[in-house]
């Protein structure tokens, strides 16, 4: 029986159905203090003396600590990128010291016997401020403003521009975004004076990154702490990297010698929760009169917030290296300019750089299209990477790896039949997508126990179907039944790993248990270890949209949306749909629903799901998926990523669709019934 492409039901959903799951929030030590955080009310002040001595009053405060408390440790890692300049006073403090640069950075910790004890105190806490402006505009902040730079460049630009029949400029905003987990951030952190062990139960997405930035932050030995995952519920990239509210929550273990326990609420996790997108840009395409592009140039204004985690550069680089799409451009220059904004810091969000790098150029090229009167779709057929080109390198450094586009792009207009969505206001449109997957390197260990197949992998789920998709490779490999196979994860301690983002747990993740079985079978042993690494792999696929608007109150109907997507060989077909259909749904309510909103203080004015809307299984429209498969070099399972293709084409789909059906005015996210009504007048 043959396991691998078959849509096997996931495995874990009925410990999770069931209530059966094991979440941070469960846990509850014997003698554990709770943490509150009091936090800046202001987005941008010089901070003086933090006064704490009516909080420790409060009868059940156990502690009190602030930014001068612990001096000692800190700051965050702040995160690089490949040949980009960033400021040497961008790192995240563990509490605010000297300044406040975000309304909601944390200012101290108050530790006490329940939460509730604990946010009563963090009322208390009084700080001594004086008011700056904010940085809220990212084109209009200064020099002293900008704490990243990045520039490249490949091919002839000046000669492409110079021998342009015609140069098409756009100009595009793209907000703000709250990643909204089901599960909020979280962490349990207990220390072993005797032993010099520190251990973190954290929801994250994996257990490798916090221990990596947990050490270099309270200045320890990587080997004197632990990461133990349980359940998580969710994070779409919000939870890749630690906050300092876990850094704080890790040392006040130690200095207090109790289990120490922070977490987070709803409305931190809007106000403190760093956020994804936050990008505006300058387009420019030169064409050849037959619509061929020369040439392309932008400029990213990246708005990245008060400081710079380690994963905030990530979105606005991708973004960049993927400015040429899915087309064979010869010639391109991209420059970020990277400002510090009166805000929490951005990181990777489900697609992290890809929708946006999407958006940016499925726009300017239906631009192009609509001002050399040449069909969209005929536009991109005459510039498509050719399927006979790969592996194909870019001009700004990045190698796709295998791909058939224009294949993805005639399945995706044959189940839209564009040419039934006709009338007034109604559109269609199409967005090709890259996705940017895998990459590094990942472990995992297989052994035989018992009767049964025991896996630890370096990969670790938050929904994405691990315990599922890693079985059947091991039960296709090994001839057994999926029941006779476990798999875990979320231990530092159990050996080295990179973890679940960017797309990579199957490509990485699976192919690494897959050469650990293949080991212990050829060995003939009992256990076999293996880390497998790889260069990028570059997913890709075309989404499309036939929309219409109403005249009278600018009320968007999605009439028909379809998404193909080319993540090479499918492990699981029904797992990889749901991920379309995940995705497509965030993609979606990225398009049409949610905008992170800031006041002229700098005030967070979207702070509740009372203000911030998510699409509604209501709105969501039915979607019609297929797969293209042309299976990676790079791996032994021929895998690419299919985590996030919805979220990078849809919004671009969709935003073509109306640019078609307002008759080529433009108007930018998210594509309220307000701005559509007003569009069309």
């Amino acid at each position: 029986m043959s396991w691998i492409g078959r849509a096997v039901p996931r495995r874990e959903d009925e410990r999770f159905l069931t209530g059966r799951a094991r979440y941070l929030d469960d846990l509850d030590p014997d003698g554990a203090l709770h943490v509150a955080f009091a936090r800046s009310f202001l987005a941008h002040a010089r901070l003086g003396a933090v006064d704490v001595s009516a909080a420790l009053a409060v009868p059940g405060v156990a502690a009190v600590l602030t930014g001068d408390d612990l001096a000692d440790v800190g700051p965050i890692p702040a995160g690089k990128v490949e040949d980009a300049w960033t400021a040497e006073d961008a790192a995240h403090p563990v509490l605010a010291r000297g300044a406040v640069r975000y309304a909601g950075e944390a200012m101290a910790l108050v530790a006490a016997e329940s939460r509730a004890v604990a946010e009563d105190g963090a009322e208390l806490v009084l700080p001594d401020y004086e008011p700056l402006d904010p940085v809220l505009d990212v084109r209009a902040a200064g020099d002293e403003d900008v704490i990243l730079r990045w520039h490249r460049a490949g091919g002839d630009l000046e000669g492409a521009f110079a021998a342009a029949d015609r140069i098409v400029g756009r100009s595009f905003a793209i907000p703000r975004l709250v990643a909204a987990p089901m599960e909020p951030r979280g962490a349990l952190a207990q220390y072993d004076a005797a032993a010099d062990l520190l251990t973190v139960r954290l929801s994250a997405q994996d257990p490798h990154r916090p221990l990596a930035q947990l050490a270099a932050t309270l200045h320890r030995p990587p080997e004197s702490i632990r990461i133990l995952l349980p359940d998580v519920g969710g994070a779409f990239g919000s939870k890749g990297a630690i906050g300092p509210e876990i850094a704080a929550v890790a040392a006040a273990a130690i200095r207090l010698g109790r289990p120490v326990k922070w977490a987070e609420d709803r409305f931190e996790n809007f106000l403190a929760a760093y956020q994804g997108r936050g990008l505006e840009a300058d387009v420019e395409l030169a064409l050849a009169a037959d619509g061929r592009i020369l040439g392309l140039r932008a400029q990213l204004y990246a708005d990245l917030g008060g400081y710079l985690l380690s994963t905030t550069p990530v979105s606005s680089h991708t973004t960049a290296m993927l400015m040429t799409g899915a087309y064979a451009i010869p010639a391109a220059e991209v420059t970020i300019t990277g400002v510090r904004t009166s805000k929490v810091p951005t990181g990777p969000y489900r697609g992290a750089g890809r929708p946006e790098a999407a958006y940016l150029v499925e726009r300017i090229v239906d631009a192009a299209a609509r001002e050399l009167a040449i069909d969209p779709v005929e536009l991109r057929r005459r510039n498509l990477v050719p399927p006979d080109a790969f592996p194909y390198p870019t001009p700004l450094g990045w190698t796709y790896d295998s791909g058939d586009y224009e294949r993805c792009l005639d399945r995706a207009l044959e189940l839209l039949e564009p040419e039934r969505w006709t009338g007034e206001h109604v559109g269609v449109g199409v967005a090709m997508l890259i996705e940017r997957s895998g990459g590094m390197w990942e472990t995992a260990r297989v052994r035989r126990e018992n009767g049964r197949v025991i896996v630890e992998t370096g990969s670790s789920p938050h929904g994405q179907g691990h315990e599922t998709t890693f079985a059947q490779i091991v039960a296709e490999e090994l001839g057994v039944d999926l029941k006779d196979v476990e798999i875990r994860w979320g231990d530092s301690a159990a050996g080295p790993g990179v973890g679940t983002f960017a797309s990579r747990s199957t490509a990485m993740g699976g192919s690494a248990v897959l050469e650990a079985v293949r080991k212990l079978k050829e060995a003939g042993v009992d256990e076999a270890d293996a880390r497998f690494e790889s260069p990028l792999l570059f997913s890709s696929g075309c989404y499309a949209a036939a929309v219409r608007v109403d005249p009278a109150t600018g009320t968007l109907e999605i009439l028909r949306l379809v998404a193909v997507d080319d993540a090479g060989r499918i492990i699981n077909p029904l797992l990889a749909h749901g991920q379309v259909v995940g995705a497509t749904a965030q993609g979606l309510g990225e398009a049409l629903v949610e905008e992170v909103v800031h006041d002229e203080t700098g005030q967070l004015v979207t702070a509740s799901f009372a203000d911030y809307s998510l699409l509604t299984a209501w709105e969501m429209p039915e979607l019609e998926a297929d797969f293209v498969e042309t299976p990676s070099p790079h791996n032994p399972l021929g895998a690419k990523g299919v985590g996030e293709g919805g979220s990078i084409a849809a919004p671009a789909a969709v935003a073509n669709a109306i640019v078609d059906a307002l008759g080529g005015v433009q108007v930018d996210l998210p594509f309220t019934d307000e701005k559509l009504w007003r569009a069309l007048r």
